[in-house]
């Protein structure tokens, strides 16, 4: 394999078409590697997260063709040390990987170990990366690399991300759950029905998109932790990623109305038949109808509907997510130190 570095977003832009054309056979294939995903978490680095860094994305081609991607920038990571990192790192993407297929995922590792053993600009010493599925086939591949090389290898097991294997029938996926949550998603979603004027849709139109991502923000924003979290630059990296979803086809905004006024929504990424739950926000008006809980009934419901095959909670061990069925699995940490 030949490796290549990219330092600017001009280069990496160019590869859109090639980038997702590997990310759709690679070993991970997740929507947090699309190219026009990263290239707004970089505009922004993060909504902020990060003060300073520099692109370094390594390319690995063979017999001319784009084999391997190395999504990273140089920056200094929390501890002070001088790091290349995985682009998407480290709050706002669940999750993370190296593009790469299957079957040429050890050669890759290997060359991509070689190359940054000779690499001096960027001064890195640390690899830390964030955000790798606990079954990504790429961490035994990295220990392997590191070994080989005498570099020290570290993983630390992170945040909770439960999701649901969906049966492909509302009433098959209702019965698989607990009978008490099971009454009370029923009754929460006919009572609502019954009782006032409401209405759930999905954002389809793009000419309204930005007036509805501006609407699901505010309403995000009634939450103090989240009202924190939205940073005028947050806003800036939530909008465009949004936008950028929505053009590339996968984008799911859904709001619940009650009486004509948002009491809930959910944005989410309608991708690889998973629905994948980034976000959610409640209209605290209408706390005492359970907007949240009706909302996400209707979006299992049309999942089900729909043959999407997971509905993924990503990150976090909020209570609902199990009540609702959540299987629980985890993601991992990885800090690989050159010495």
């Amino acid at each position: 394999m030949q490796f290549d570095l990219i330092r600017n977003l001009p280069e990496m832009s160019a590869l859109s078409a090639q980038w997702n054309e590997l990310l759709a056979g690679s070993a991970s294939h997740v929507p947090f590697l699309r190219n026009e995903y990263l290239r707004t978490w970089w505009q922004t680095l993060g909504g902020g997260e990060w003060s300073q860094g520099e692109l370094c994305v390594i390319t690995a081609r063979q017999d001319g063709q784009l084999a391997g991607i190395a999504p990273l920038f140089f920056t200094t990571n929390r501890e002070g040390e001088p790091a290349l990192m995985l682009l998407g790192c480290i709050e706002i993407s669940d999750y993370l990987d190296l593009i790469v297929p299957a079957q040429t995922l050890q050669p890759f590792v290997d060359g991509l170990f070689d190359y940054l053993s000779a690499m001096q600009t960027p001064a890195w010493r640390v690899l830390d990366w964030w955000n790798f599925l606990i079954t990504s086939p790429t961490l035994p591949a990295l220990e392997a690399a590191a070994a080989r090389l005498g570099w020290s290898f570290t993983s630390e097991v992170l945040q909770h991300c439960p999701y649901i294997p969906l049966p492909g029938d509302w009433e098959v996926y209702l019965a698989g759950i607990d009978k008490k949550q099971r009454h009370e998603v029923r009754r929460k979603m006919r009572r609502l029905e019954i009782e006032v004027p409401s209405r759930w849709y999905i954002v389809e139109d793009e000419a309204n998109l930005e007036a509805e991502v501006e609407a699901f923000m505010d309403m995000m924003a009634q939450d103090l932790n989240k009202r924190r979290f939205l940073t005028d630059t947050m806003r800036v990296q939530f909008r465009t990623s949004a936008c950028a979803a929505f053009r590339a086809g996968w984008l799911q905004l859904a709001f619940l109305e009650i009486g004509g006024e948002k009491a809930a929504g959910y944005i989410n990424f309608d991708y690889l038949n998973s629905i994948w739950v980034y976000n959610s926000a409640i209209n605290f008006k209408f706390r005492e109808q359970s907007p949240g809980w009706v909302l996400l009934g209707y979006l299992l419901q049309w999942a089900n509907e729909h043959k999407r095959d997971v509905f993924d909670f990503m990150r976090g061990d909020e209570e609902y997510k199990y009540r609702f069925g959540g299987v629980d699995r985890r993601v991992v940490r990885t800090l690989i130190r050159r010495l």
